[in-house]
């Protein structure tokens, strides 16, 4: 707690350049579900007797949503399994018990309009199995459909870029919560599937570009303007596949460091499990992308 002053004027600063990005709203709600998710990650370690300091926001002025989110540091590498899999799972978890609620009522207070058409300057944001359950709960319709769509509060935004931030951080890969929780679960052999799941980023990218593609083609674009929009909306999935890259290669060429054999409980197990549910729950192909009238994905 000696550099107490650091974390606080660094989750102030977050604060502020989420403000200057988006508005004061849409930083309380991000705000308060990142500080959900780290605090859940946090406190979880302590319980665990695991010597990790209070998380460090990263502010990002005037730039997308304003902040890379948060880190906390630990002096070691997790190697209990029970333990490593308790605070994989935490953050998300705690994470999404605030940002659910905060999505139902900026579902409940944004309107559904016509979806505008453009030539490139309106975007909307993407569907999971949870986001399309919510607005059917709330609005008491699939949406988009029939050229429909909510069209989100600055608090129903960020909730939803929390609902995505989770998404990512669920990916089972590497240093990620999901790394985490996938290393927990199958221990060594997590490294040797790490590569091919990677691999499989690229692979979910090149899909979801071919199928916008397709759909931009059926509009009227043209081959090379539909081929452009797909890529658009595919540049997510080699952004992240980069970032992994980067991670693997400051963690000296592993994906996660290594942990004990000793099994899993049988409640850990389980909890393994319900993190694969809220993984398929949160999962989001297309993250944003140009509106097109009747957008499916």
């Amino acid at each position: 707690m000696k550099r107490l002053w650091v974390h606080l004027l660094l989750f102030v600063a977050t604060c502020v350049s989420c403000c200057l990005s988006r508005g004061v709203v849409f930083a309380a709600t991000l705000m308060t579900i990142l500080l959900a998710h780290e605090m859940g990650h946090y406190v979880v370690a302590r319980r665990h007797g695991i010597d990790v300091s209070l998380p460090y926001f990263i502010p990002l002025p005037y730039v997308s949503m304003g902040t890379l989110g948060a880190v906390i540091r630990m002096k070691e590498p997790i190697t209990r399994r029970d333990a490593l899999i308790d605070v994989g799972a935490a953050g998300p978890l705690a994470g999404l018990v605030v940002a659910i609620p905060l999505l139902v009522w900026g579902l409940w207070t944004s309107p559904v309009a016509v979806l505008p058409v453009t030539s490139g300057a309106a975007v909307t944001e993407g569907n999971s199995i949870l986001y399309l359950g919510l607005k059917y709960l709330v609005h008491g319709r699939y949406l988009p459909a029939g050229g429909l769509d909510v069209q989100l509060s600055e608090m129903g935004f960020a909730a939803w870029v929390g609902i995505l931030l989770t998404f990512i951080n669920l990916m089972p890969i590497g240093q990620l919560d999901g790394g985490h929780i996938a290393t927990a679960f199958f221990g060594a052999r997590q490294e040797r599937q790490a590569p091919w799941l990677h691999r499989g980023l690229l692979v979910v990218g090149l899909g979801v570009l071919a199928a916008l593609a397709y759909e931009a083609h059926t509009h009227g674009r043209t081959p090379r303007a539909a081929l452009l929009y797909g890529a658009m909306g595919a540049l997510p999935w080699g952004v992240w596949t980069l970032l992994l890259l980067g991670m693997r290669r400051m963690a000296g060429g592993r994906y996660h460091p290594p942990v004990d054999e000793a099994p899993l409980s049988p409640t850990r197990r389980r909890l393994f499990w319900l993190m694969v549910v809220v993984l398929v729950l949160v999962f989001t192909p297309v993250p944003m992308r140009e509106t097109l009238r009747d957008a499916l994905l």
